[in-house]
């Protein structure tokens, strides 16, 4: 669980690093590039240790695929809220197939192991 946790407020501050500046576009890029880099240093300092600690109650593709659905979720609601941009059918598809790919990396087992 606390995985998941540090995941996901990792992913909170990727995302408004890597998007929150789209309401500011009349800003310099500039500073939106270091703000975007002084946000993106909380997501570190949540991210590696979510997976240093998680590694071995997951494995690395595991850790991966969970960071990107937890990505999709967040990213949906801050689409929503935050830049007023509802998520449309293909979008969803998209997000769909991805979590798809949640199944066979957690419960598909290879041959022969």
């Amino acid at each position: 669980m606390f995985t998941l946790i540090m995941l996901t407020i990792s992913n909170v501050f990727m995302t408004f690093a890597w998007y929150g500046h789209l309401n500011y576009k009349s800003k310099p890029l500039w500073i939106v590039i270091l703000v975007s880099w002084g946000i993106a240093f909380f997501e570190y300092c949540f991210q590696v240790p979510a997976n240093r600690y998680g590694h071995g109650q997951f494995t690395a593709p595991q850790l991966k695929i969970l960071q990107e659905v937890i990505t999709l979720i967040v990213f949906g609601v801050f689409s929503y809220t935050v830049l007023q941009e509802p998520l449309r059918w293909n979008d969803w598809v998209g997000f769909g197939l991805i979590i798809a790919a949640v199944f066979f990396i957690f419960y598909m087992k290879p041959a022969g192991t």
